[in-house]
């Protein structure tokens, strides 16, 4: 038998069960239930935060043939319910925009769309990456999506709405797909593990959550890889897999930096990519710290925006408060410049370097009017009490 990936073996099929997304489930069961069910329905959203997913519960909620008229829990057991959640309904037809974008695809949809479903209630017609369709081929698809057959429903989901012409915008129910949270993605991770019998660390999961940048099925990817690597899951495959620096080096260069030693700095790079990990990730990762230590400097470091595991949160907590508000704010300013300036260059940790020594001496780097700007707040408010915190 062949190994299904975790992404379609436990993909959802409630609407109460898509992670996320509770706020467009609630909208559709509310439909369901008062019989106000749209024609037509736009998906819009990053990839792998559930669009396919909710559409085939949406067609399995319209066409289950357990019971007599659509319902908001589909038995998952009856022919439809199963044909549908393996994508391959006769009644729910499921296109691909980017390979059936020509206006011949869709004339011969427009023929079909006429005939009755064979045995379910609904012909539905979901259209995946609708924004890839040509102009002729969306001008041909008016009319029929104004006004559809009553039994034709259809559902479109794209990643680039802006593509999308105004005129099938404006005949569309549109629902916008959020990022999923960090840690909601990560708690999601924990039950998969759990349920596939693998050891998994906490920390693990928290850094395969936040790899994944709000996408479900990227975490997904991400776990069945390192399974098949090692059979569990460890903050220590995780970065070897994902090719990024670990929390504890990042912090050791941060930590140079608060001191003002930029030969440790430097060594502690020298370090991080010997160990493999490219220039690009280690500029990655600094932007990351910078930023999180900027929110603790701002928000605090209870504030939901860091997402971290409780350990690194203290870490970077008490490495924030080496810094003033300013120092951080401008030093996210060099690390993007230094990301965008190595693409391609024939200097590029030449340039890295650079950076890391304009951070550690950045007094020596002040400009006058940052000066002026310094001792006009000194005269206002007085000196820093405590410790000392590194300025520009």
């Amino acid at each position: 038998m062949s190994y299904l990936v975790l992404a379609r073996k436990y993909r959802s099929n409630t609407f109460d069960e898509v992670v996320g997304q509770e706020h467009i489930g609630q909208t559709l069961v509310n439909a369901i239930k008062s019989g106000r069910v749209a024609h037509a329905f736009l998906f819009t959203g990053t990839r792998g935060v559930g669009k396919t997913t909710m559409a085939r519960i949406l067609a399995k909620a319209l066409n289950c043939l357990a019971v007599d008229e659509p319902t908001v829990e589909p038995c998952n057991e009856c022919e439809a319910c199963v044909a549908i959640s393996r994508g391959d309904d006769m009644d729910v037809i499921e296109i691909d925009g980017a390979s059936n974008r020509g206006i011949e695809e869709i004339r011969e949809l427009r023929a079909n769309a006429i005939f009755s479903p064979s045995r379910c209630r609904y012909k539905i017609y979901y259209i995946d990456e609708v924004h890839m369709l040509t102009r002729e081929a969306f001008n041909a698809l008016l009319k029929t999506l104004e006004e559809p057959p009553a039994h034709v429903k259809f559902i479109f989901s794209t990643t680039e709405t802006q593509k999308v012409p105004a005129t099938i915008l404006s005949r569309c129910q549109r629902f916008d797909f959020r990022n999923i949270p960090t840690r909601a993605i990560a708690a999601h991770l924990r039950v998969l593990c759990e349920a596939e019998k693998v050891q998994a660390a906490d920390d693990a999961l928290f850094r395969v959550a936040r790899a994944a940048a709000g996408s479900m099925r990227d975490g997904l990817s991400l776990l069945d890889q390192l399974m098949s690597a090692s059979g569990e899951v460890t903050d220590e495959g995780v970065v070897r897999i994902l090719g990024t620096p670990s929390d504890e080096r990042m912090n050791e260069i941060v930590g140079a930096i608060a001191d003002g030693d930029a030969a440790a700095a430097l060594g502690a790079l020298a370090g991080v990519l010997q160990s493999g990990v490219t220039l690009d990730s280690v500029v990655a990762a600094m932007g990351d710290v910078y930023r999180n230590m900027m929110l603790v400097s701002t928000c605090g470091g209870d504030s939901d925006l860091i997402e971290l595991p409780e350990m690194e949160r203290r870490a970077v907590c008490e490495l924030a408060g080496r810094f003033s508000t300013p120092v951080l704010v401008h030093a996210l300013g060099l690390i993007q410049t230094a990301g965008r300036n190595i693409r391609g260059s024939s200097v590029a940790r030449g340039l890295v370097e650079a950076t890391l020594v304009r951070l550690a001496q950045s007094e020596k780097f002040i400009n006058p009017e940052s000066i002026v700007e310094r001792l006009e707040q000194l005269s206002s408010t007085g000196p820093d009490a405590g410790q000392k915190k590194k300025h520009l």
